[in-house]
Parts: structure tokens; sequence; C-alpha cells
């Protein structure tokens, strides 16, 4: 009796343990990193990356794997783009097809129990019920593509009107005192500068050096927080642009970034491979040892050690 009551005490610790981590026993083992900080710049080009003083990207960049030929699913503009980002699909798939998309344009091809297309978030939430998901933006827009049923957190910042800084502390602070497993973070005021005084201009650049200290901020916070050595962050973009537009068909507007960095990443590492906008959400999903939904195009790419 004593042998058999001993035993199933065991068995509870194990069930208890694998329900406090908000996977079942087994999966967060698979993960490669347990926390994922996805950070977006809008509008930010990667034609800027020829003479942008951006010290954190750069370092981010030499110590992981990057490409500067990430292209934007047609048009390049906003709402279209953050969807096949989040969607790991087109927009002939999710239906999101124009700047300022709130709801499908076109008929989703799947709905998930939600009511709107598989994003990267809801996918976690199914894997890992208890798992800490967060999103913190700039555009409200970003609140209609993301699946906030799915989220633990979503913060529209509508703080920054009145200080550029406010998006970061949000951010800073969340990260300590959460920890989250993933974290959503949308910059948009480099398109509004874009818009404004053009892109490839100093008013541009100045902005991006501004955000790149963002960047940094959120780094020194994750180090601060205690999770730096299990943290992958990527830095990646919806669109570039030319003059002061975007949405049309040259590389300056369709070209962007896609830095990731951290743990089990190739480090000094230059992706060859094409990379398409939803090839974001794979690359999580694949991090998360998430099983990729049918109705996904994207394709994780070949970064991890």
């Amino acid at each position: 009796m004593k042998k058999n009551f001993f035993l199933a005490m065991a068995c509870a610790v194990v069930i208890l343990s694998s329900c406090s981590s908000g996977q079942p026993a087994g999966k967060i083992s698979a993960w490669k990193a347990k926390h994922v900080f996805l950070i977006g710049i809008d509008g930010w080009g990667s034609y800027s990356m020829k003479q942008a003083k951006v010290p954190n990207i750069r370092d981010l960049m030499a110590n992981g794997s990057y490409t500067l030929e990430k292209r934007s699913v047609l048009p390049s503009s906003s709402a279209v783009n953050w969807a096949s980002m989040y969607m790991g699909a087109g927009p002939e798939l999710h239906g999101y097809c124009e700047w300022g998309s709130q709801v499908p344009d076109l008929p989703s091809r799947v709905v998930n129990r939600n009511g709107i297309f598989p994003t990267v978030f809801s996918e976690l939430r199914s894997a890992a019920p208890e798992a800490e998901i967060g999103n913190i933006y700039e555009w409200d827009g970003i609140r209609y593509l993301v699946d906030t049923l799915s989220l633990s957190y979503d913060k529209h910042v509508a703080e920054v009107s009145e200080d550029s800084t406010a998006v970061t502390r949000f951010i800073v602070d969340y990260i300590k005192d959460k920890k989250p497993a993933l974290l959503n973070v949308q910059y948009d005021v480099l398109d509004h500068v874009g818009h404004a005084a053009g892109h490839d201009t100093p008013m541009y650049y100045a902005k991006l050096e501004e955000i790149d200290g963002y960047i940094g901020q959120i780094v020194k916070a994750t180090k601060d927080a205690g999770i730096w050595e299990e943290t992958i962050i990527i830095v990646t973009a919806d669109h570039g642009g030319i003059g002061k537009t975007h949405g049309g068909r040259t590389m300056a507007e369709m070209e962007t970034p896609f830095v990731i960095c951290g743990k089990s990443i190739k480090k000094g590492y230059q992706i060859e491979e094409s990379m398409m906008q939803y090839d974001v959400a794979s690359t999580i999903a694949s991090i998360f040892a998430l099983q990729q939904p049918q109705v996904w195009v994207g394709r994780p790419v070949s970064v991890f050690e």
C-alpha cells in the first residue's frame, strides 16, 4: 500500500508540474527557446541598412542570423503585411487585402474557434493554455490582426502621442513583470516620418536610430529579467517605402530586414534562402514546436544551430 501511495504521489507531482508550465508534459522541452519577442518596425525598408546608424540592430545581426531580402506580400502596405506576418499565409488565404483592413476583404479560407484566421498567437494558446502571450503596439490597427482572444495582455499605447518613449516603457515593465513566452511589439512612428518627410531622408534615419535605442532597452530588460539566455529576439518590418509612399512593387517598398538572434540561432549567419512575410509566423511556430495549420503556406527559415 505504501508503495502504491508514493507512486501515486509521484505521478501527481508530474501532472501538477506540467499544468503549471502551461504545456502538456514533455512539450516545453521541445521548444528551442522559452521566450520569443517579435519587434516590428512599420515602414523599415532594407535599403536603409546601407547607412543607418543602428548599433543595437547590427549587434543582433552579428550575433544572430539575418536577411535584407525578405519580401512583403502585395500590396506593400500595413494591415495586409502584418496579417501575413502573424497568420502564416498571404491575403489570398487570410483575406486581409488593404493597408487598413480590420476584417477580411475576402472570406478567410478557414477560421479558428475565435472566428479569425489562425494566427501564431492562437496556435501557441491552443498548445500552451497557460502561456503568457502579450501584444504592445502603437498602431491600433494591429488589434484586428492578432486574435486578441488568444492574448494574455493587449495594450494599444495611445500615450505615445504625448510621450515617444511610452511604448518601450510598457514593454520593459511587461518583460520584467511577466517574462512572456511570446511578445509582439509594433513601432509605428517610422512609417509616419516616411509619409511626412519621406523615406531615405535625414528625419527618417534619425527616427530609425531612435527606435534602435529602444531595441537596446528591450535587450537590456531581457537581461535584467534573467531570461536572456532562453530568449529569441526577432526584428523585422511590414514594408519599406519610396519617396513619401508605399504600396507599390519597387524593391524599396517590398524588401524588409529580418533579424533573429538568441538561443539556438546561428551566429553571424546571412540567410541566403528566399523569405516571405508569412515565413515569420512559421519560424516562430517552429521555435515553439507547434504543428503548423494546413492552411498556412509559410516555411521556417533555416537559422537554427
